[in-house]
């Protein structure tokens, strides 16, 4: 099962590492290779991250794990997490006296990434550079810039002089070898270190073969200049009967620093979600001690301080409303563009954005525990992952170089033998050198997981890992739990009826009178439905002699137009226990409105029953459209409740799932039978909850989706989390995570017919070194420029 997997054995950890000099799917393999042979090791390398992902057990040490990878041929880092910042305060010894009473509190952990949000903030307080994260790592565009500009610059001549007749002049193979010498040496020298590196380690890559086939060229055209000085001594073309080839590695050099320059840029906008994503956070809060305000860094507040939101201003971190009222901008964590309204105890997201009063909070999780360090966790998780997919680009990968090098020395020898000849020859072997580069390949599948992952935090929506996209592909039929994913899980009053010919809206007033002393759910259903009821914003009637009894229902004494009467709301148990006994003809009332799918609460007064107030879980707006989107995926909607089969009937039929697609009546273990007796009927099965009771249920399910209003139970459990509440976000993250994989399909696809197609059009003698330069780096970008079209998903 995909999320049971990401578990770790209690005597492992897990070691985020940092490594620079990997350029193509070869590096990716070799490292992931020598690093599996350390034994209980598991690595996952990241090629545009520059990154691995490594499980460890507890006999191996960090340090056994830089020195294999720099055994490689590359330079491995331990990624730091840093503790949290110990704080500086204005009033130093109020400061400290509150300080002691709390503790040190201070956060560390070995994840990945939940350190970026927090060092961004503490960094970004005090005016340091900000903690170096992930998305920072590769061939940045700004050291590759001069290389290209020079190469450029000296390119053009050499290209023009060597192809163009009327630019010649007499010796102008001299003139063409010299400007073509800082381009294949300085600009070229990342493809000649990274080579020579492997080389040093018996192994090759992409870089070995642009090496090799730059320098093939350029020194077989010098070989030829210094063997006939005289090649180039009269201008024209028909000079050049001996061969010199420093245009191919000059333009070669350009082409490919260009690809590179352009992958690096791409990379970059693909990182940017995540970057987004995790500097949404505050950098600043303004906590009470003693009741003065005092402004700290957000990284230094701990559970349990008070801080204050002002209008407009961001929620610094986690925590619960302890005074005031507003509305909250959730969408730049949740994606649900409707503010939320909070009062006190009302929970409240870091980053989310207070639109309107003054509040006041208390913290509940600080640094890695806050939800937008867990959202930056699980993305950067997924995006060091890699989908099964992408294991067969790694396996050929492993064997390609060597093969490609075979081929393009047989060319060599193949061409001679039938041809005769050397210029030929020479040309069809540096063209399959170039054109072979698996570049594209080892960009096909991470860049799409970057881009598509990070896309989806932007919308809410929070991809656990690479295998989380093939499953999306397979899943067939999904569950979705009743209350808080279809439902929003909070009754409201639906009707009122009255009886013993008392009036409606007073038996409402009479009932919401009572119930607005109890803190019940459904007392504050039906006080709501009461105070909306009311004809003016007139007070409630005072309440006299309020008692209430747990699972019964309350009592009381109202005074309504100058009467005083007695009032008893509860359930028949309820009643009877207080005298009170309905004829059958209201029993039979009661009993209906059940059957209907509603919560009926009888409503007694002076001794006699008065009146039912029906109650229903409301449904929410965008629920019955999700549905139809989810059949149109292919996929069969099921509902799966632990009402009464009136409720879920009701639920059902209101939504457009079918009769025969529900399970009513289901009790917590029972929700995992039902997952398992899908199974084994064939069906691949999501599941779609947001409780703990759901926890187990989306453990078991071939795909769990967890609806972010619910449990970090339930979103530890599942694969897949929706951050909003709107079921059309669910449908959304499927349509994104079946999005991101066939894009990464196309790329894979594309990246195989490149090389399938060039390599032999290359060996025929059929492609010319530039071309295939040219088209080598194209294919790259291409592939990058692919990915980058899920950057608009959802706009």
């Amino acid at each position: 099962m995909t999320n049971q997997e990401t578990f770790h054995k209690p005597d492992t950890r897990v070691v985020e590492l940092d490594i620079e000099g990997m350029t193509c799917a070869s590096c990716v393999n070799r490292v992931e290779r020598k690093l599996g042979k350390i034994e209980g090791v598991e690595a996952t390398v990241n090629l545009p991250l520059e990154s691995a992902h490594v499980t460890v057990p507890s006999t191996v040490t960090d340090q056994q794990l830089v020195d294999t990878v720099n055994a490689t041929g590359y330079k491995a880092t331990i990624r730091q997490v840093p503790t949290q910042q110990p704080r500086h305060s204005v009033e130093v010894g109020d400061m400290q006296q509150h300080a002691s009473k709390r503790g040190t509190g201070e956060h560390a952990e070995h994840v990945a990434h939940s350190d970026d949000f927090g060092a961004q903030g503490a960094h970004a307080a005090h005016g340091e550079a900000p903690h170096k994260n992930h998305m920072e790592h590769g061939p940045a565009a700004s050291t590759l810039f001069p290389r290209l500009i020079l190469a450029a610059i000296l390119t053009v001549p050499v290209f023009a002089i060597s192809m163009i007749p009327a630019f010649q002049f007499p010796n102008w193979g001299w003139v063409v070898a010299a400007l073509a010498l800082p381009v294949v040496s300085w600009a070229a020298w990342p493809f000649h270190r990274a080579a020579a590196i492997n080389a040093r380690h018996f192994a090759s890559t992409m870089d070995t073969l642009v090496s090799m086939g730059v320098i093939a060229a350029y020194f077989y055209s010098a070989w030829q200049l210094f063997a006939d000085p005289r090649i180039t001594e009269h201008p024209g073309m028909e000079g050049m009967s001996g061969g010199l080839y420093f245009e191919v590695a000059a333009v070669v050099t350009t082409f490919l620093l260009l690809g590179r320059y352009l992958e690096a840029n791409a990379k970059a906008k693909a990182g940017n979600a995540l970057k987004a994503l995790l500097n949404l956070g505050a950098k600043d809060a303004t906590i009470l001690v003693d009741g003065r305000e005092q402004k700290v860094p957000a990284d230094q507040l701990q559970v349990g301080d008070i801080f204050v939101v002002r209008p407009g201003e961001k929620v610094a971190t986690d925590g619960v409303v302890a005074e005031g009222s507003s509305a909250v901008d959730a969408s730049l964590v949740t994606g649900e563009s409707v503010p939320v309204e909070v009062g006190p105890g009302s929970p409240v997201t870091g980053a989310t954005i207070n639109a309107s009063g003054r509040l006041l909070v208390r913290a509940t999780r600080v640094g890695s525990d806050t939800t937008l360090a867990q959202m930056g966790r699980l993305v950067s998780q997924a995006q060091t992952g890699k989908a099964p997919i992408a294991r067969l680009a790694d396996r050929i990968s492993s064997v390609f170089v060597p093969i490609v090098l075979i081929i393009a020395v047989l060319t060599f020898v193949l061409w001679v033998v039938f041809s005769g000849d050397l210029n030929a020859s020479f040309t069809a072997a540096v063209a399959v050198l170039v054109i072979a580069c698996p570049c594209a390949l080892g960009l096909a599948t991470p860049v799409g997981l970057l881009t598509g992952t990070g896309r989806g935090a932007q919308l809410g929506i929070l991809i656990k890992g690479p295998q989380v996209l093939e499953d999306t592909r397979h899943v067939d039929t999904i569950l979705l739990d009743k209350t808080g994913t279809v439902t929003s899980g909070k009754l409201a009053a639906d009707h009122t009826i009255a009886l013993n010919g008392q009036a409606e809206e007073d038996v409402l007033l009479l009932a919401g009178a009572v119930e607005a002393a109890s803190e019940h759910p459904i007392a504050h259903a039906i006080a709501a439905a009461a105070k909306e009821a009311m004809p003016d914003a007139g007070l409630m009637p005072r309440v006299e002699g309020f008692t209430s009894a747990p699972g019964g229902g309350v009592k009381g004494t109202v005074s309504l137009n100058g009467a005083r009467k007695s009032v008893l709301v509860g359930r028949t148990g309820w009643l009877e226990e207080n005298g009170v006994k309905p004829t059958p003809a209201q029993q039979e009332t009661f009993v209906e409105q059940e059957r209907a799918g509603a919560t009926a609460i009888w409503v007694a007064l002076d001794g006699q029953a008065a009146g039912i107030v029906s109650l229903t879980d409301t449904i929410k707006l965008g629920s019955a459209d999700a549905i139809r989107k989810l059949k149109e995926l292919g996929i069969r909607p099921m509902l799966l409740t632990g009402d009464n089969a009136a409720v879920a009937a009701q639920v059902a039929d209101a939504v457009g799932i079918a009769p025969d697609d529900v399970f009513a009546g289901v009790l917590p273990e029972g929700k995992v039978e039902a997952v398992r007796k899908l199974q084994d009927a064939g069906a691949t099965v999501a599941m779609a909850g947001d409780g703990v009771n759901d926890a187990a249920a989306l453990a078991q399910s071939d795909l769990g989706i967890a609806m972010g209003s619910g449990t970090d139970v339930a979103i530890e459990a599942s694969d897949l989390t929706v951050m909003g509440s709107d079921l059309n976000q669910l449908v959304q993250a499927i349509e994104l995570s079946r999005r991101t994989l066939s894009t990464i399909k196309t790329n894979l696809f594309w990246a195989f017919f490149y090389n399938a197609i060039g390599i032999p059009v290359a060996a025929l003698g059929l492609l010319n070194p530039m071309i295939a330069g040219a088209a080598m780096a194209a294919s790259s970008v291409l592939v990058v420029a692919n990915s980058l079209r899920l950057r608009s998903f959802g706009k």
